[in-house]
């Protein structure tokens, strides 16, 4: 006999440090702040500033831009003279630890990926120290960021790209800072994979809970798309971890216009307030019908909602759901809208959290200054090539479309096909992590990807 059981979560922060940047605090002390990322070339400073207004209006409370060199380091100096009452402004730094002590003199917190810093353990805690200095002299915060794919070869051979490998990344990191008596970080391990992305969240929390750390959280999908796509898949990840208490601070990564991410974001962070009337009202009280391992039928009663704030909210309460109680099929009633449209959402849903694949999945970073085509325009195209084509069994495909080097062979991770800025409207090809085809015009790149979809598929 099938037995139906509410779920009903009790929602409580995980305790944690407190961290300021800038003007503002993170931790379990304050709301959990939303914040995204510019898109535009941050040496366009007229186009960075006019960028950051509108983020701003929308109601960013960070705001991050791109940072690869030392030129835009001076870029980001008078941008940041711009904006600098209204909101703290992140410098994104890759591959040079140079760049990152120099915009920790003039930026509210500096990000660094662990995986771009020396093999060589003694060199990469030497390096770290120094920017941990600066950092104190100009209390500057410091956002540690692992994602997906991007680990650095040392962690690679030990662990593989896996959650206990990007775990490790971070605590190597982390011990070097305790050990300096550092404590103004917030920690973000990310993945397209929403599976991955909680999973490694969740052992970071178990493992920084072990040795005694208590780091404030950055949460967030990688790459996960554009539309109501990108949202879903943004929800059932930042979801279930928002459900469990985990995060501090989120942005939802869409390949879409960085203004567009802040009331997604801010509508997740409302979803899960601490007033519990807010999340239980009548509208999100779930029965869940044969949950372990079978089937999970929840039941939206009361809802008035639109239908973007339904599916949004929706996707949020069952990542949590498909994770924790093993459901492997969902149906949504709701009296408010069709059943075939529920279906549709149910479907989505099961696919964001990896249970069951039945359309093609499209990865896509957001873009940002180092993107130097039309990212927005180029996923369209690719959306409607693929989805139109004859390819026997598309549906069952992933295929990214990444900005440019940095965030493309790495951190599409289990992408099936890459499609990946290589330069000036130039782009390689990927079949999984090896490229295929390298630099090609820009406007031959959609029909070389079908042509090699095509070729694979007659294999």
């Amino acid at each position: 006999m099938s037995q139906i059981m509410e779920i009903k979560l009790t929602y409580q922060r995980r305790e944690t440090s407190q961290v300021q940047v800038g003007n503002i605090f993170l931790g379990s002390d304050y709301p959990i702040r939303v914040q995204t990322m510019a898109n535009t070339s941050t040496n366009d400073i007229d186009a960075s500033v006019e960028q950051a207004r509108r983020c701003i209006e929308a109601g960013t409370e960070l705001l991050r831009f791109t940072t690869q060199g030392l030129r835009e380091v001076e870029s980001l100096k008078e941008i940041h003279a711009q904006v600098l009452t209204a909101v703290p402004l992140v410098a994104d730094v890759h591959f040079n630890s140079e760049v990152a002590d120099a915009a920790a003199e003039i930026v509210e917190a500096v990000r660094i990926n662990p995986g771009n810093y020396s093999r060589d353990h003694d060199k990469l805690q030497e390096r770290f120290i120094h920017l941990l200095n600066i950092c104190r002299e100009h209390e500057t915060a410091i956002r540690i960021g692992v994602n997906h794919g991007s680990l650095s070869p040392r962690m690679m051979e030990k662990y593989g790209d896996t959650p206990e490998g990007m775990v490790e990344s971070v605590m190597e990191f982390l011990r070097i800072a305790v050990d300096q008596e550092f404590e103004n970080i917030v920690i973000s391990v990310k993945a397209s994979n929403t599976r991955v992305m909680v999973d490694t969240v969740r052992l970071l929390v178990k493992t920084m809970r072990h040795e005694h750390m208590a780091f404030p959280l950055h949460l967030g999908v990688t790459e996960a798309g554009e539309g109501e796509d990108g949202r879903i898949k943004s929800a059932v990840g930042i979801g279930a971890l928002l459900a469990d208490g985990i995060g501090d601070t989120i942005r939802v990564s869409l390949s879409e216009a960085p203004e567009n991410e802040i009331p997604v974001a801010q509508e997740l962070v409302d979803y899960f307030a601490d007033d519990e009337s807010v999340r239980y009202d009548g509208s999100v009280r779930a029965e869940v019908l044969d949950n372990i391992g079978g089937s999970a039928e929840v039941r939206y009663s009361s809802c008035e909602d639109h239908w973007e704030t339904f599916a949004l909210q929706a996707a949020a309460e069952c990542g949590h759901l498909l994770w924790d109680y093993k459901a492997k099929e969902l149906t949504l009633v709701n009296p408010n809208f069709s059943e075939t449209r529920l279906n549709f959402l149910g479907k989505d849903i099961l696919q964001a959290a990896r249970v069951r694949i039945y359309k093609t999945e499209y990865i896509s970073c957001p873009g940002c200054g180092r993107t130097m085509f039309n990212l927005q325009k180029t996923v369209a195209e690719v959306k409607k090539a693929v989805d139109q084509s004859p390819i026997t069994n598309h549906q069952s495909l992933k295929i990214a479309v990444m900005g440019c080097i940095v965030n493309g062979p790495g951190e599409m991770a289990d992408a099936d096909y890459g499609y990946v800025g290589a330069g000036r409207d130039r782009i390689s090809l990927y079949r999984g992590k090896e490229c295929i085809l390298k630099n090609i015009p820009q406007e031959e790149a959609v029909e070389k990807l079908l042509e090699l979809i095509e070729q694979d598929k007659q294999l």
